[in-house]
Parts: structure tokens; C-alpha cells; sequence
């Protein structure tokens, strides 16, 4: 590879870092070309992008950004895979979890990930981000939370006002 084609390399992941806020590296070692073609078509099928790539070209398009991902730098060594999801930190997770499931937990080894600029390496870090919530859960938790008083009080008002209105009722009657 010349050092045109690394340079154009670097560049497009380079935009691929700082445009996606989710993204995965991965190691398929020892995977065949089979399960690794297995695992290309759960990607696509999830809306995943799967590159792999030259870890030294994933270094340095790594270095061109503002975030410091120096904590990668002991994950980038062997095969690495990149997975880039433009909407979920999520959705890799469950990918990763459930491949290893299927295919064997030493064919797909989860190295490091990067949600929303935090960084999350090594293995132990995978369920962690299966249980992450997505912008649009979250968004729905806190409306449903801002909802829950509102409902509250005007539950309380309506069954109050049938109270008072049943106290009002007998007192009428006692007096006649």
C-alpha cells in the first residue's frame, strides 16, 4: 500500500471517527472467512458499518481528532475490525454478545468502544454497554417522569372532588 492510499485511508476514517458517535473495535482472529462473512451480513442487517483495517491507520486517524483515545493504544494491537453505528451505542453491544454466543465466545473479541466520546475498553465493558439506553429511551423516561406529577395531581384533584362533593351530599341530607 502506498502511502497515497494510507493517507486517503486515514482521511476517510478520520471523518468516520468524528462523524459517527458510536464505534467499536473488535478483533476477529482465527474467525474463517465464513463466520466472518456470517458476522458482515449481521452487521448490515443491523445498519453496522464493518471495516477492517490496519491498526496503525486506525491510530492515526484516531490522533487527528480532538478526543484523547490514547486509553485505545493498548487494544489496537493484532486484527482489528471497526463497527460504526450512526444511531445506538447499543446495537453493536447486542451484535458482539449475540455472535459470540452463537459462533463461540473466542471468535469475536470485543477490544474497545467510543459512545458518545467515553471510552470503553476491554471485555468486561461489553455488558455495560448492552445496558446503555439510547437518546430516544431516555428522552422517553424523562417525558413519562415529567408526566407522572401532572397525573398525580389531577387524579387526586378529580377523586378529591367526588369526595367533597359526596361529604357536601350527606350534610344536606342530615339536616333536613
Amino acid at each position: 500500500m502506498t502511502r497515497e492510499e494510507k493517507a486517503v485511508i486515514i482521511d476517510e476514517l478520520s471523518q468516520k471517527f468524528s462523524n459517527t458517535p458510536y464505534f467499536y473495535i473488535t478483533s476477529a482472529a482465527g474467525m474463517s472467512v465464513s463466520e466472518v462473512n456470517v458476522l458482515r451480513g449481521l452487521c448490515f442487517e443491523r445498519g453496522i458499518e464493518y471495516r477492517v483495517v490496519k491498526n496503525t491507520l486506525i491510530k492515526k486517524a484516531l490522533e487527528t481528532l480532538d478526543t484523547d483515545y490514547s486509553s485505545f493504544d493498548t487494544v489496537l494491537k493484532g486484527f482489528s475490525g471497526v463497527m460504526f453505528h450512526p444511531e445506538s451505542g447499543k446495537v453493536p453491544a447486542q451484535l458482539i454478545k449475540e455472535f459470540k454466543k452463537k459462533a463461540g465466545s473466542d471468535k469475536l473479541k470485543f477490544k474497545g468502544a467510543s459512545v458518545d466520546s467515553s471510552l470503553f475498553v476491554g471485555e468486561s465493558q461489553l455488558d455495560v454497554l448492552i445496558a446503555l439506553k439510547s437518546k430516544q429511551e431516555m428522552v422517553g423516561e424523562i417525558i413519562g417522569l415529567l408526566q407522572s406529577p401532572a397525573k398525580n395531581v389531577i387524579g387526586a384533584l378529580q377523586s378529591g372532588g367526588n369526595k367533597l362533593a359526596g361529604i357536601l351530599k350527606t350534610l344536606s341530607e342530615k339536616e333536613d
